[in-house]
């Protein structure tokens, strides 16, 4: 995925209230942005931190900047914008990276499917074959190269592992991807501590036939792209 325009760079402040950030622009400006994440960003950020953001053109956004990629206090990256995996592992999927996913004929986002009014982030199918994409963006760094998931309480989370079970027993394909924007990821798995129940539904999702994948990413300024398998291990 090329940034264009590429992202700006300033110092992070503060983030609050889920949803702001306030940041110290090069020319001592302070400006507060929105934050597109609702988990808990834990260990993604320390005041006085470089980030960058995007600017919208938007005059009908309240707050033009859009919190991008923060560096952890040890020293990583990590694409903390949520709405950006989804595009990100389309794009992998149709150049070939994710080759665990290739092989079908037609790709439909945001499908509604399950017996919990659930919408499955990729529907790949060809004829009657279909396998059901769930996506996770994962960031919680936790040192060593092992980053978790999730890093908060997730229901929403744990409604979809059973919706990829269920699919599993009706004798379809069903895939979880973690898209891991954290460049110091060698591995990852489930933050059982966090949301114990998340990990134990993931624990029989696998039992029960899904597929876990995980993929690492390269974060810059001009460019977020998915560049490396990660292994996943519930240790």
């Amino acid at each position: 995925m090329k940034i264009n325009p590429p992202f700006e760079k300033a110092l992070l402040l503060n983030r609050y209230k889920r949803f702001l950030a306030d940041i110290r622009l090069d020319n001592g400006d302070e400006l507060t942005i929105h934050c597109p994440n609702t988990g808990s960003m834990k260990n993604c950020w320390a005041p006085e931190t470089l980030c960058w953001f995007s600017r919208s053109n938007d005059p009908k956004r309240k707050l033009p900047g859009t919190l991008e990629i923060t560096t952890t206090p040890d020293g990583f990256l990590t694409g903390v914008n949520t709405q950006r995996p989804n595009k990100l592992v389309r794009e992998a999927i149709e150049n070939g990276t994710i080759v665990e996913l290739q092989g079908y004929e037609s790709l439909r986002p945001e499908v509604k499917y399950g017996d919990e009014n659930s919408r499955i982030d990729f529907l790949l199918s060809t004829g009657e074959r279909q396998c059901y994409v769930e996506v996770k963006n994962a960031t919680l760094g936790v040192g060593d190269g092992r980053v978790l998931f999730p890093d908060a309480v997730t229901t929403r989370g744990t409604k979809h592992l059973r919706e990829l079970i269920g699919m599993v027993q009706q004798g379809h394909r069903a895939v979880l991807v973690f898209c891991v924007q954290h460049t110091g990821a060698k591995s990852i798995g489930p933050a059982d501590d966090i949301d114990p129940t998340y990990g134990l539904t993931l624990r029989e999702a696998m039992a029960a036939g899904v597929e876990v994948l995980a993929y690492g990413c390269k974060l810059t300024p001009e460019e977020i792209v998915i560049n490396q398998r990660l292994p996943f291990s519930c240790l």
